[in-house]
């Protein structure tokens, strides 16, 4: 059943018409590689996984019966494959986003949630931050032994707060979106929102509507207003929104997100000088 009347409209459609997936007692071989498969795309947030990057050991042990749902979970949040897609090069904060929406199917609701296991990781490391989630009573009551986790943050659940279903989109950008090409980058999308306890806003998932929708920077540095002076011949100035451009400097790194402001004038010269250094721009609007 769909969460809301307007669940095509927000991108959640594909979410609500898929039934949860659950490893039964005397499951077909291809059951057991559908429960698989579906694991992969949760955990890993519907990146690409090539052949080497399976985990064909444990794999093998649940198809034996000598692995449950949750001890797979456990095994994929905690391989190589994991660490490489997002921890490694992502910061603690949006690793820790990430962690919630893979594991518990929730976006964070508040600060102290984050700081619990920033505290966590500080302290005791990365396997222990993955158990925390892992062991839990919400996620025992939530999916149990053998349910694979799911988008349970897009529907009303005991314990639920609402902040959560909006903070969530901020996290989801469709279904046919993964984790590691979002516009918004490896930055967190939600430390801002969670500092200031305010809720995130709602925004659509790219193409259902045949448009295209982002979750902004977050960055002080992005620039929303042109405040006067003498901009080209038409006075016309338009806001260029950009992920992924790199900075200057050695090592190069590309930067989540950054923005400019440019005359109407010289908008087709800077749109092609972006597009040759690789980044993406994801709005132009009047400044």
């Amino acid at each position: 059943m769909a969460i809301t009347a307007a669940a095509s409209r927000l991108g959640t459609s594909a979410w609500s018409e898929s039934p949860r997936v659950e490893l039964r007692p005397n499951a077909t071989k291809e059951e057991v590689e559908g429960v698989i498969r579906a694991v992969y795309r949760q955990v890993l947030g519907n990146d690409y996984l090539m052949a080497s990057e399976r985990l064909t050991s444990a794999e093998s042990l649940l198809r034996d019966g000598n692995l449950t749902v949750r001890e797979f979970v456990r095994a994929v949040a905690k391989s190589e494959t994991y660490k490489a897609k997002f921890f490694y090069n992502s910061f603690q904060t949006r690793l820790i986003e990430l962690n919630y929406k893979h594991l518990l199917g929730r976006a964070p609701y508040d600060e102290s949630e984050v700081i619990y296991h920033l505290d966590l990781y500080q302290e005791k490391g990365y396997d222990a931050e993955i158990d925390s989630y892992i062991d839990s009573q919400e996620y025992q009551d939530s999916f149990g032994e053998n349910v694979v986790p799911f988008y349970r943050g897009f529907q009303f659940y005991p314990g639920a707060r609402t902040v959560a279903f909006s903070n969530l989109f901020q996290l989801y950008r469709g279904y046919a979106n993964s984790d590691r090409s979002q516009a918004a980058g490896k930055k967190s999308h939600l430390a801002r929102n969670l500092a200031q306890n305010k809720a995130s806003s709602i925004i659509s998932p790219s193409g259902n509507t045949g448009t295209w929708a982002f979750a902004a920077g977050g960055g002080s540095e992005v620039p929303n207003k042109c405040l006067g002076g003498s901009y080209g011949e038409s006075g016309r100035i338009y806001r260029l929104e950009v992920a992924g451009i790199r900075g200057a400097g050695y090592p190069s790194v590309r930067r989540s997100s950054t923005a400019f402001l440019v005359p109407y004038e010289q908008m087709l010269d800077k749109m092609q000088q972006i597009h040759r250094t690789g980044a993406r721009i994801v709005s132009v609007t009047p400044a």
